[in-house]
């Protein structure tokens, strides 16, 4: 068997979100989000809610003890806006903010680095009311929020990422209704969303920039690689558009200022004159999420006349997502060869699987274990072959709400009991363990 070995200087870690684990929803001052909103309509499929979640709001000493017992060196987390700005705009809640002095204090005092991320889908919900990321007018609150909250933060972290997922953002909560705010507006709702993110994210950008010349600054993007089902020609064409809406629109708007060409047309009405120019930003990190590749097909009825197709594969998450390794290698070589091999960190990478408790209190999770070996071999591989990845986070340090399925779907490494709130370490989190510590396995 070959070693798996990783550069030196690489960095590990986990990634969370603040809806997802921190609960204390009406705590302190908060304010409400699209996802309160959405839930209180009784769009989560179990009928939970975030309100307590993994109490991470209270609990975070015992988080970040987790990070530290594994071995970690990085921890990717994300700030509530509605916890800072509750109204979206205005009034600045100075207790949110001190949650998240203490809990950085925390990560240093751990020897554990921060990397701060600005957006990861809790819109406050008086912004929703005006438009949301439907309209332009959302680009100066969201600079505003990143320069208050780095203003109080960037004398200790200096790594900050703007957006987390905007295409998912975009494509499940302003055209297909599945998440948060739940519109079902098609092609228009989409495609609207994805080009004010990127306006905003260049807004904050510069902001950032303007607080802290030393600060690294990226955003995080979920890139799949976009197959077609079949070779017919239709399939290959709906492939491309729906490569074009995933990946290009936010890859290319932040890289290169590009709008894609085959879809320059549909946001001919939505794009101004310099909107290319606002939304490219040099930026110093991209994190990439990576679940799987994609297989679609052509299919009247949808969006851009594509949907998903059937996977080529013989494993399946309890997402009932294919499980395909090879497709972030294939990623990161196509980053290093048409963007320049940018600094890369995979930002989340992880499986939700039915976890059973065992009898000897334990959870071993030999599925997630494969999926994480399988990933990283491929990780090293990619880096062995010239691709310019700094380090891995897993998604996620725990069990979490996860989103429109509520608490019934577990992708942490770190089990968590929703009644006792205890924290069980599982198989796949004592493997990372082990991997950061050796630098390989």
């Amino acid at each position: 068997m070959t070693d798996v070995v990783f550069p030196r200087g690489f960095f590990w870690g986990a990634s969370t979100s603040s809806y997802q684990i921190e609960g204390a929803l009406d705590a302190d001052g908060r304010g409400p989000s699209v996802w309160d909103t959405f839930t209180a309509a009784g769009r989560i499929g179990d009928g939970s809610s975030a309100a307590t979640a993994c109490d991470h709001y209270h609990r975070w000493p015992e988080d970040i003890a987790l990070l530290k017992d594994a071995g970690f060196n990085t921890y990717r987390f994300s700030i509530a806006w509605p916890r800072i700005v509750p109204a979206g705009t205005g009034a600045v809640n100075g207790k949110g903010l001190d949650f998240y002095d203490r809990l950085v204090d925390g990560l240093l005092e751990a020897g554990i680095r921060p990397m701060a991320c600005l957006y990861h889908w809790d819109l406050p919900q008086p912004l929703e009311d005006r438009g949301g990321w439907l309209g332009r007018e959302i680009v100066g609150p969201f600079a505003d929020y990143a320069e208050i909250v780095a203003r109080r933060l960037a004398d200790r972290v200096k790594d900050w990422m703007t957006l987390n997922e905007p295409n998912v953002v975009a494509i499940f909560g302003y055209g297909l209704g599945d998440h948060a705010p739940g519109h079902t507006l098609g092609e228009a709702g989409m495609l609207k969303a994805l080009h004010h993110q990127n306006l905003a994210q260049g807004a904050a950008l510069r902001a950032l920039r303007a607080i802290g010349p030393d600060l690294r600054l990226g955003t995080v993007i979920n890139l799949q690689p976009c197959g077609a089902q079949s070779a017919d020609a239709q399939d290959v064409a709906a492939a491309a558009r729906w490569d074009a809406v995933w990946n290009r629109v936010p890859l290319d708007g932040v890289m290169k200022g590009e709008i894609p060409s085959i879809l320059a047309e549909k946001m001919a009405g939505i794009v101004q004159p310099g909107d290319e120019a606002a939304i490219r930003f040099p930026i110093d990190l991209l994190g990439i999420n990576y679940y799987s590749r994609m297989t679609m097909k052509y299919e009247t009825g949808h969006p851009f006349d594509v949907w998903w197709g059937e996977a080529k594969c013989d494993r399946w998450t309890g997402m009932a997502w294919p499980v395909q390794p090879d497709g972030l290698y294939d990623l990161l070589t196509s980053l290093k060869d048409g963007y320049g091999n940018p600094a890369v960190y995979i930002a989340e990478n992880g499986a939700a699987y039915d976890d059973e408790v065992a009898p000897d209190g334990m959870v071993h999770d030999a599925e997630r274990v494969a999926f994480y070996r399988d990933h990283l071999v491929q990780v090293a591989r990619a880096a062995a072959d010239g691709c310019n990845v700094k380090g891995y986070l897993c998604w996620s340090l725990l069990d979490n709400f996860e989103w429109a399925f509520g608490l019934s779907k577990r992708f942490g490494i770190v089990r968590v009991d929703y009644e006792t709130l205890k924290r069980t370490p599982k198989d796949s989190y004592h493997f990372l363990s082990a991997v950061a510590k050796r630098g390989g396995f």
